[in-house]
């Protein structure tokens, strides 16, 4: 089946522009949408949304509202949404804590936000911290990944709390299971060595 092309007439207000602008981006994300289910990728199920709602605490919250729960995370949202540069680290850190409450796409969406990140890059690191089963880092390990950095990644280092994103967020269960499993597998292997 080839592409489509549809000619439309230039809006006349900037309001009928952005609204023309906004039904074509989700005009093309239903179909990125439908590729991915063509090449047989697993369908998210109305479960799954609900388990991850479920997640967050409040099943009434959508993903980013979930996020927006974490200082450092809305900080993080701001910057993307200004379409600023929020560092390497920056994007890491965010992609660690968002793959719990974003769909992959809704995460590249916000990813390639950042000016300097294009949508390779984004799909690239996701799958790289997925692959990994990365959990969300400690604030202490945030702070040293921050001084790596122009772009600050906790907005107010002097708040103890600022940063502690297990603080401020619910995860899934299973996130939690994982962390005490490796925590005791370390314990584990330093009584060992």
């Amino acid at each position: 089946m080839g592409e489509r092309q549809t000619i439309l007439d230039e809006p006349e207000t900037a309001e009928a522009a952005d609204a023309l602008r906004q039904a074509t981006e989700r005009a093309e994300r239903a179909e990125q949408e439908l590729a991915r289910l063509k090449r047989g990728a697993t369908v998210e199920t109305r479960s799954d949304r609900s388990e991850e709602a479920h997640a967050t605490g409040d099943p009434e919250l959508t993903g980013i509202e979930a996020l927006r729960q974490d200082g450092m995370m809305a900080h993080l949202l701001d910057g993307l949404g200004r379409g600023e540069d929020i560092g390497h680290y920056g994007r890491l850190v965010f992609t660690m804590v968002a793959r719990h409450f974003l769909t992959e796409q809704q995460l590249m969406d916000e990813l390639t936000r950042d000016r300097d990140f294009d949508e390779n890059q984004a799909r690239q690191m996701v799958r790289q911290v997925r692959a990994h089963d990365y959990s969300p880092p400690r604030r202490e390990r945030i702070l040293e990944w921050q001084a790596e950095q122009s772009f600050p990644i906790i907005p107010d280092p002097a708040d103890p709390d600022s940063g502690n994103v297990y603080k401020s967020l619910r995860f899934p269960k299973g996130l939690y299971q994982h962390i005490g499993q490796y925590q005791e597998e370390k314990a584990e292997s330093e009584e060992a060595g």
